[in-house]
């Protein structure tokens, strides 16, 4: 298994989280739930990757506000966070926290090459090239 499906899986963990997160009080349950969901869906994980899941689902989501504003900071006049495709914002979410908070030393060309990736599987026909762009200019 490698990084890059890991991070394919967390995508999918903060995707799920976006539309199924509860209350407040509830937010390490269904954290807990989304994780264990994708973990089990099937994929072979070592220890490393599911730590790797565990690690930048839960502190992408503490950071959240955070990686939106700076998400928004780089969006055209007129757009906002709310208004990009759902596939489009968590691959975004989770490529910026690891760009801008994650102390794991992943090469930011790698993070980019890779939420394009996922993005050109999960998105539209133009979230690769959009989701390229505006990582493109917040890792700089």
């Amino acid at each position: 298994m490698s990084r890059s499906l890991a991070r394919e899986i967390a995508f999918k963990a903060l995707f799920m989280l976006e539309f199924n997160s509860g209350e407040e009080e509830e937010k390490n349950i269904y954290e807990e739930l989304a994780i264990d969901t994708v973990i089990n869906s099937g994929k072979k994980l070592n220890e490393s990757e599911c730590q790797y899941i565990n690690e930048v689902v839960k502190s992408a989501r503490e950071k959240l506000s955070e990686i939106d504003e700076i998400i928004s900071t780089h969006l055209k006049k007129g757009w906002t966070i709310e208004r990009l495709a759902a596939a489009d914002r968590n691959i975004l979410r989770l490529s910026v926290y690891e760009i801008k908070f994650s102390e794991n030393n992943i090469p930011k060309g790698i993070i980019i090459n890779e939420a394009v990736e996922i993005a050109k599987k999960y998105g539209t026909d133009s979230s690769g090239r959009f989701v390229n762009g505006i990582l493109a200019t917040i890792a700089n």
